[in-house]
């Protein structure tokens, strides 16, 4: 089985991803599936994590189980191979001839005494000289397991299954909300969920606990409500997602009184609404390569933000998703670019079409890869690019000779644009977003290092402000720390606790 992440589904070897229902099937069973998990979940949602854990642990003991099988099956082979060796001759055929005995060898004539003497001493300086060696070998010494070490031997692992703890509960919870059935809970989402709340922990720190003392334990009032205001813009928000959060809290309040409670759910709402808008008005509820079609990923962006790591890691995705992918070097600028992505590359076991002359040709790199892509039938080509300031007009404009060659090339591709942004650049990040629009035709974002920054806040002023919609998100430095966005998660990661 292979778990699609892009479309969210666990799938057999070779198979597509199920289509998704039509949308008024879809909202229907939805909706249905919706009120049975909620009722479930609210009635005892410790015991649903529960159910939910056991299964995973059983399945866990299922594979363990196979695996000792299949390597117990040679061994039993080998045994039954030994055992006939073993056996003795059949018995010989009276009426077959018998052959004449071999006459015997004559005996050897006894070693003589010095002979004799001189090899119990080469064998007895044989053994002081092995003993001395085993004792003068030294000890192996352990590897010092660094912290680098330690993260590079996790990731290369497959996700385990941890203890039942906090963090498997919130995750559960989160997977019930969205309708999810226990049956239907994957140890790859539980993980993922995990390393996104430890991704958003600076963020969370920062504004849910700054959160949690404003609204204390009594109704919302209008000064509350400016407190709020506050959080959200020092979290790198933005004015408009901020206003339009605000403004709706308002009118609530004039409404109804609010207690702290359904405060914090009405505030998840907003979130989640801003940050959903762009997406829906894509078309794309989730990004995926479409099979059967060239889909071209072109990673744009300034200067350390993440570009080739982040295309490492979603060629990693793509292979474990069950796609071809195919890289194509083209950032011929930066020192050491194309082996970085070589590295990479290699990690996910993906091809890499490159030119090793110093300041080649961006497009000619593009353009072998186009023609490489449609001969092996890769699903997926990622384009990595050279860092550029969107103040400097050239190298936007080369930019958009990349981007002519691919339309020439290959008009019948799926082409996506995608700006990387480092979420620490906060409201600068946003006007970098507001440049590459214009130049690059963007058709989403992707926001990296969440882990190492307070401004995780910056996701609400790109959705809201520049419009685009944010398809991945990187919480981590691992190979698996960068995933297809989900509002709700999202939200959620950033509000745990509350």
């Amino acid at each position: 089985m292979v778990y699609d992440w892009f479309n969210r589904t666990s799938v057999p070897n070779g198979e597509e991803a199920p289509s998704p229902p039509t949308p008024e099937v879809g909202e229907a069973a939805a909706e249905a599936k919706d009120e049975t998990t909620a009722e479930a979940t609210e009635e005892d949602p410790l015991e649903w994590a529960r159910q939910a854990y056991a299964r995973l642990k059983a399945q866990k003991a299922q594979a363990q189980a196979q695996a000792q099988a299949q390597v117990q099956v040679p061994s039993a082979q080998d045994t039954s191979e030994q055992e006939r060796a073993a056996e003795p001759d059949s018995p010989p055929d009276p009426d077959s001839p018998v052959a004449p005995p071999s006459p015997l060898p004559a005996p050897s004539a006894p070693l003589a005494l010095l002979e004799q003497a001189a090899a119990q001493r080469q064998e007895r300086l044989q053994e002081l000289e092995s003993r001395a060696s085993r004792v003068e070998e030294p000890a192996p010494v352990p590897p010092v397991r660094t912290a680098e070490t330690a993260e590079t031997v996790q990731d290369s692992q497959e996700p385990q299954l941890g203890d039942f703890d906090d963090t498997f509960t919130w995750s559960a919870e989160v997977l019930a909300a969205q309708g999810r059935e226990v049956d239907q809970v994957s140890l790859e989402e539980i993980d993922w969920l995990g390393r996104l709340r430890r991704g958003l922990e600076k963020t969370r720190q920062g504004f849910v606990t700054s959160l949690l003392e404003t609204l204390g334990d009594d109704p919302l009032t209008p000064e509350v409500v400016d407190d709020l205001e506050a959080l959200l813009l020092r979290a790198d928000a933005g004015v408009q997602a901020t206003d339009q959060v605000m403004e709706a809290l308002r009118r609530r309040l004039n409404e109804e009184v609010v207690d702290p409670g359904e405060g914090i759910r009405f505030l998840k709402e907003q979130l989640r609404g801003l940050l959903e808008q762009p997406i829906q008005a894509s078309g794309v509820e989730l990004l995926a390569p479409e099979r059967g079609r060239l889909n071209i990923w072109l990673m744009v962006g300034v200067n350390g933000v993440g570009k080739t790591t982040t295309l490492g890691k979603l060629a990693n995705l793509a292979v474990r998703s069950g796609y071809s992918a195919l890289v194509a070097a083209a950032d011929t600028f930066r020192a050491a670019a194309v082996q970085q992505v070589a590295v990479w590359a290699e990690r996910s076991d993906v091809p890499v079409i490159s030119n090793p002359s110093a300041n080649a040709d961006p497009a000619a790199v593009v353009f072998d890869a186009i023609g490489a892509a449609r001969s092996k039938g890769v699903d997926l080509l990622l384009v990595d690019t050279a860092g550029r300031l969107q103040t400097k007009h050239n190298l936007m404009e080369e930019l958009q000779k990349i981007r002519r060659i691919v339309d020439r090339l290959a008009p019948e591709a799926r082409v996506e644009s995608l700006l990387v942004l480092d979420a620490s650049q906060g409201q600068n990040g946003l006007k970098q977003a507001m440049a590459f629009a214009k130049a690059a035709d963007l058709t989403g974002v992707v926001i990296t290092k969440l882990d190492g920054t307070a401004r995780g806040g910056v996701a609400l002023a790109v959705a809201s402000e520049a419009g685009l919609p944010i398809r991945f998100i990187g919480a981590g430095e691992g190979i698996r720390d960068l995933r297809p966005f989900n509002s709700f998660e999202f939200v959620e990661a950033l509000l745990a606790g509350r």
